[in-house]
């Protein structure tokens, strides 16, 4: 249950609209509602401004949809991550109004903005086409997150000129995402030309010494500029949420 949520509740509750026993059925679902096969942390979006959020591998279509229908109950916006096609067209039977985000395979369901929203632009650029999944992830985690997004893709270090031709918008970025797969050497370059925090999203796209995105991470993680922080491999949506929590300040 979101801050704004709350605090309608405890409105309604003092005008009369709402008696209080009702109020207090609602509220007894926090912090967490037991399904059995989930602990749904309700409490989440007082704490941290973003409600819990549902990651979809692993999980079948209606394990999914019954999280998502409690949380429907109480208000929340919904993010469901690593969701494939398929699985998305049964929730969404159930659930219309979601959007499914085909390329960054997720789903949102967003009932109101966020009120902790960014205040820059969060910017996000790939080294390749091949990580633009990756990409789109951390894209799409960072608007349901309330934050301007501008996104820059295939500017990798190969030609390194394409870099340079988008110098207004790396210098104009609150905070930058920098998506790479192969030998990870994108970061270290935006890193020596902005002044703002950098997030290094390594990839698993690359040849079989890249070791599924090992040789990128470790190379982000050695990286000789200053400013560049490193999230798990594939992992855009770490990078979007990271980023949101920096441009709220």
């Amino acid at each position: 249950m979101e801050e704004e949520a709350i605090k309608k509740l405890l409105g309604e509750v003092r005008e009369g609209k709402t008696p209080v026993d009702d109020a207090l059925k609602v509220l007894k679902k926090l912090p967490y509602e037991d399904l059995r096969f989930a602990c749904i942390d309700h409490h989440r979006g007082l704490r941290k401004g973003l409600s819990e959020v549902i990651y979809g591998q692993g999980k079948n279509a209606e394990d999914i949809m019954g999280i998502m229908e409690k949380m429907k109950d109480q208000g929340e916006n919904i993010l469901v991550t690593r969701v494939e096609a398929a699985k998305a067209e049964k929730i969404q039977k159930k659930f219309p109004e979601s959007d499914y985000h085909r390329v960054a395979g997720a789903l949102t369901l967003v009932h109101h903005s966020n009120p902790r929203g960014g205040k820059g632009t969060i910017l996000i650029i790939t080294a390749g086409t091949s990580d633009i999944p990756v990409a789109e992830e951390a894209a799409v985690t960072a608007r349901f997150m309330g934050n301007k997004v501008d996104t820059v893709y295939d500017i990798g270090v190969s030609g390194v000129h394409r870099v340079l031709g988008h110098r207004e918008e790396l210098e104009n970025a609150s905070v930058i995402i920098v998506v790479a797969g192969m030998e990870g050497a994108l970061p270290s370059v935006v890193g020596g030309l902005v002044d703002c925090p950098v997030i290094a999203v390594p990839t698993s796209v690359g040849y079989g010494a890249s070791f599924q995105g090992i040789t990128a991470l470790l190379g982000m993680l050695n990286s000789c500029a200053a400013g560049v922080t490193v999230v798990n491999i594939d992992n855009g949506f770490g990078a979007g949420y990271a980023a949101s929590i920096i441009n709220r300040i």
